[in-house]
């Protein structure tokens, strides 16, 4: 498999990277591919721990080099569909969509069409070759039920330069949500890691990786909040694991959340939008601030507020 390979990179481990299993390790690094792909990799022999083939479930020690010999994904074709695509800005070097509520942002077990890479591929036709994952220009994640702005990168130098604006914290990001219960403002440091008996689900946990949220609320009618929410790290599913964890939920909220609460207030979907984006141009270096309208299914839940919004 390795002389099949189209690109080939050596890591060396760090120490904050030492004990970690060694497929959860370069997905960390390589945040564009799944584990899964890195999974596949090591399970062919493409994957090289100190010039030996290895296993996913060892553990890395401080110094390691790690060779990966990158592969295609032969088993499934990438196709280009034409969906429409809500923009908010575009330019030669990078793109950023409002993204609907029940879009897939990349394909996925159950999910291998009619995504935002789909859609990409269609509206960037040179969009492929910059990578051959599943993943081209994906450079950060909204859940299928969020919505809000998107970026994705036209060019390798983008793409590289905005996964690394991200992994340094350097992109401000504003979400909207409506919650159960009161909140007061706060900023919410609690690690988050996968939940040890339901494994689709991520949970509070002392030897969790660091996340941090900032909430502050916007409006209350004595049962619901409106909150502006801050994350300022990136952990899957992290706004939604925060807010449950100080016992008021996302509305609608079919993992995280009140079954017959969503279900008393009609809330089909999680009420999250990802409201702003504010960052440096990776090429221009101007700055950037992005701004997606709030959906209208959302507005109907703004209505239940008395208060006078300025949002």
């Amino acid at each position: 498999m390795i002389e099949e390979c189209i690109e080939s990179n050596t890591i060396t481990v760090s120490k904050e990277e030492e004990g970690v299993r060694i497929d959860k390790l370069l997905s960390d690094r390589y945040v564009a591919k799944s584990r899964t792909y890195f999974q596949n990799l090591i399970e062919n022999g493409c994957v090289l721990l100190n010039g030996e083939k290895t296993k996913k479930r060892i553990e890395a020690k401080l110094g390691d080099e790690i060779e990966i010999f990158f592969q295609a994904s032969p088993d499934i074709s990438l196709e280009p569909e034409e969906i429409p695509l809500d923009i908010l800005y575009e330019d030669e070097h990078l793109l950023a969509i409002n993204k609907p509520a029940g879009m897939v942002v990349h394909p996925a077990p159950g999910n291998w069409s009619k995504t935002f890479v789909n859609a990409l591929l269609f509206h960037c036709k040179n969009l492929a070759d910059i990578d051959n994952s599943l993943r081209p220009g994906i450079v950060h994640r909204l859940d299928k039920d969020t919505s809000g702005i998107l970026l994705a990168a036209k060019t390798i130098e983008t793409h590289q330069k905005l996964i690394e604006s991200f992994q340094k914290r350097d992109i401000e990001k504003e979400y909207l949500t409506i919650v159960l219960g009161k909140n007061q403002n706060a900023i919410i440091n609690a690690p988050i890691g996968r939940h040890p008996i339901k494994r689709k689900e991520m949970t509070v946990l002392e030897t969790g990786k660091e996340a941090i949220t900032e909430i502050k609320t916007l409006a209350f009618n004595e049962k619901l909040s409106l909150l502006l929410v801050l994350p300022k790290t990136g952990r899957t599913h992290q706004i939604r694991v925060h807010l449950k964890h100080l016992k008021t939920p996302v509305l609608g909220d079919d993992l995280y959340g009140n079954a017959n609460l969503n279900k008393q207030y009609k809330a089909a979907r999680q009420l999250l939008h990802a409201y702003k984006l504010k960052f440096t141009h990776p090429i221009t270096q101007a700055p950037m601030e992005l701004i997606a309208p709030i959906p209208e299914d959302f507005k109907k839940f703004l209505k239940l507020f008395s208060k006078k919004l300025e949002i």
